[in-house]
């Protein structure tokens, strides 16, 4: 096997800078897709037709469609149709965002339907607002129980950001690629890429686990 694991030390630097890179966008992807995601789900939950469909189809079409198309329909067609140059970074947070939303409203949505009934009816019968129930009282113990899932999404999504380095964004991946590009060697650069991204798995599958006994403790 013609390995040398000293070309890459003076590139090592290089590729862990992309580390911070991906988490930034994923962590605002994540967010993004959180806040529209609720938003869909709540249109689900609710009695407005029109919504409930509106939410369905983005769903359906999102879930449905390969989420590499939808970032290279986000980077490359909308220019061509807007004559908007949208940058790597702003690409990869819509894609991902919008992308993300799809599959957190379902979490969201399914959290929302465990909630117990009577928790709906008390508020009801008691007067209070559709608005202040879901904000004050439904959504607090959905949330709870789908902390858990929703890691696993930010765990899913860490692992796809991989995408982003067919756009050129300088992610933790086209940083290794590079770096194979420089060296004309690629197996070292990508299996040390391929540990960095192992590892931040390993750290958020332990923060899960984490988040896990702590709400099963809450309770």
């Amino acid at each position: 096997m013609n390995l040398d694991w000293s070309q890459i030390v003076p590139y090592i630097p290089f590729m862990l800078e992309g580390i911070w890179v991906t988490l930034q966008f994923v962590i605002v992807s994540i967010v993004f897709g959180f806040i529209i995601g609720t938003v869909l789900a709540l249109f689900k939950i609710g009695s407005l037709k029109p919504l409930r469909l509106f939410a369905d189809v983005y769903t359906s079409m999102f879930r449905g469609t390969p989420l590499i198309l939808q970032l290279m329909i986000i980077y490359l067609a909308v220019p061509q149709l807007t004559g908007y140059d949208i940058s790597p970074f702003l690409s990869a947070v819509l894609a991902f965002g919008l992308n993300s939303s799809a599959y957190v409203s379902e979490i969201i949505r399914a959290g929302i339907s465990a909630v117990d009934k009577g928790q709906t009816e008390a508020a009801m019968a008691l007067g209070v607002p559709y608005r202040q129930m879901m904000i004050d009282i439904i959504l607090p113990q959905a949330l709870k129980n789908i902390l858990p899932a929703l890691m696993n999404e930010f765990i899913t999504l860490t692992k796809e950001s991989a995408i982003v380095s067919t756009i050129g964004y300088l992610d933790l991946m086209r940083r290794g690629q590079v770096v194979g590009a420089n060296l004309y060697r690629n197996f070292e650069p990508l299996l040390f890429v391929g540990l960095i991204y192992w590892g931040l798995v390993m750290v958020l599958s332990l923060l899960g686990k984490w988040v896990e006994r702590r709400l099963s403790k809450g309770d």
